[in-house]
Order: structure tokens, then sequence, then C-alpha cells
């Protein structure tokens, strides 16, 4: 089993037989997340240090994982301090970085690297790749159904999306699950909510924001960063596609691909998650100067519900929205 710090590209290491596990959605899954991050700090890390990072860490003690591949470009800044540390605890890391650049020769150049690390050739990748574009593509009719059909909630919408990031450690497995709900989901009575929402920014660490959301009288139709761990944009090569995915590669990068899904899904408010102590946050500041739709910044530091503070702020936020789509 090999932890991924995030989103991969998991043709690699699935060509080489590795089974890939998200440790992210393995800490926001624990049965007490808090109690995760808690660990961390008594082990040394600093109390304003990303709780993801102090999750990730707890959760690969807590496994015995001893091989990690940790993206030290195009993600979180602290993970190069992370593997400083697991180095330190002779846990194996495995560098992958997205250039800054975007430059289609600098991540050939990292993909080469990559596949040598696991001895895999194009060949074995372009088939492994070939069978996850099929999941990839049913996740895709997932988030087709959430806007267009009105028949996928989302936080439903978010945990598909979010889960291909590793396929859930199990690609048979997952695509049945996928198989099942879109069998079940296209039975069921669109929904009438009177907001359409999106959501942009990392997932969020709140653990109630969808069904709050919703009870609110909203639905989120559009996860911005979830969606592009699915790779809504399927190309041939890897090259191709892991340029076409969005998040690694700043704010204007993903600018483009936000603007088209908020006019396509009809969406009348975006909520834009920071997550504390994360040098994305400043990326609020060109959001809100970019786009024309209006926008509620929400942050989050511990895993839970919405504080209450938080939740007044939400329920203000669509408030306005309403009375505004009112006028």
């Amino acid at each position: 089993m090999i932890g991924i710090t995030t989103t991969v590209p998991l043709e690699i290491p699935l060509a080489a037989g590795a089974r890939v596990i998200d440790l992210n959605n393995l800490f926001i899954t624990h049965e007490d997340p808090r109690t995760l991050t808690e660990e961390a700090e008594i082990a040394g890390f600093p109390r304003n240090t990303c709780s993801w990072i102090k999750g990730i860490y707890s959760i690969i003690k807590r496994l015995g994982i001893t091989e990690v591949i940790a993206v030290t470009e195009g993600d979180c800044s602290n993970t190069k301090a992370l593997i400083e540390v697991l180095a330190t605890e002779k846990i194996h890391s495995i560098p992958f970085a997205y250039p800054f650049s975007r430059s289609k020769k600098e991540l050939a150049s990292q993909l080469r690297l990559f596949s040598q690390a696991f001895g895999v050739s194009t060949a074995q990748t372009k088939r492994i790749k070939e069978r996850l574009d099929k999941i990839r593509a049913k996740v895709a009719e997932i988030d087709r159904l959430t806007w267009k059909e009105n028949r996928v909630s989302g936080l439903e919408n978010h945990l598909f999306l979010v889960n291909t990031s590793d396929m859930k450690g199990d690609v048979n497995a997952f695509e049945e699950e996928i198989d099942a709900f879109l069998e079940k989901v296209v039975h069921r009575d669109p929904f009438c909510e009177e907001l359409r929402l999106a959501f942009a920014g990392v997932p969020p660490i709140f653990t109630d924001l969808y069904p709050v959301v919703e009870s609110l009288g909203g639905r989120i139709v559009f996860n911005e960063t979830q969606r592009q761990f699915a790779m809504p944009d399927l190309h041939p090569s890897l090259v191709e596609q892991y340029l076409a995915y969005t998040y690694p590669y700043g704010i204007f990068a993903r600018l483009e691909d936000i603007r088209r899904e908020l006019a396509r899904r009809e969406v009348d408010g975006v909520i834009h998650y920071v997550q504390s102590f994360c040098f994305r946050q400043i990326e609020d500041i060109v959001l809100k100067k970019e786009l024309t739709v209006p926008i509620l910044t929400l942050e989050g530091d511990q895993p839970g519900p919405l504080d209450a503070r938080t939740r007044i702020r939400l329920e203000s936020f669509m408030e306005m929205l309403k009375a505004r789509k009112a006028r």
C-alpha cells in the first residue's frame, strides 16, 4: 500500500501493481479526525500547521504505511517538510512535481522520472489509463446528473469526485459502486432548490457543509477541485491529461475552468473554501477580483461541523442571494 498526499498520475503506480490510498481521504473519514491532528502536535508539529498535513502524518503512523508519493510542487507548500520528518522515521517518499510553468516539456520529464521510479513502461501506463478513463467517464455522468438533471446532491457529487484521486484503493469495487449509484439515481425526482451554488477551493474540512447548504434551500452543483481530481477533460496521453488538470498550476489556470462552469451551471453564488495556514488563502484576493458572481469565503481549521459564526455567515449569504434573485 502506497499513500499519496494529493492527486498524482495514478496510472503509473497502478501499472506497477501498487495499491494506492489517498491519505487525505483516510484522515477526513476517520472516526475521530481531530484526535489525529492532536497526535501530530504531540509529535512536534506546530499548532499553526495545516490540519491536513497533521492528519496525513498521523494516519501514516497509525496504519504503518512505509511508502508515500509526495507531491512537492503544485500542492501544499508544507509537503517538503513533511517528507523530511517521515525520512527520520524510515518512511520512504517518492517525489512528484507539477511544474509551476505548466510546461509540457517539464511535465513530460517529471512523468518519465516517476515512471522510472516504479519501473513501468508507456505501454503499461496506457493500458491502465484506458481502464481509469472508463471510470472517469462514469463519474462525469454523475457530475452531469448533478447540474443538468438535478438528480444528485452536492455531497454525493463531492464524494464520488473526490474519491477518484485513488479510486478508493480498489478500482473494480469503486466502479461497481458507481454503476449501482447511476442505476438508482436516474429514477429520482429532480431537486427543486432555490439557489444553485458553486464550491471553489480545496475540499472542505467541515463535515456538514453540504447538508447545511441544502437545509437552507440551496444545493452545490459545482465542486471545482474535486471535479478536477476526476479528470473531466479526457486526453489520450498522460502529458496532455495532467496538463489539462488545473489544480496544481495556480489560480489563473483554474479561473478559466471556474468561469466556464459557473455560466454553464447557472450558478447564483460561490462558496470559496480556504484552509487555515494555507498559502492558497491569498488566492481569494484574485478570485474576488476576477469573478462577477457573489462570493462567500469560508475558512476552516479543524475537522468537524460548522461553527456557529461560520453557519451564521453562510445563512446570511444565502438570504442575500435569495433577495437578489427575487428582484
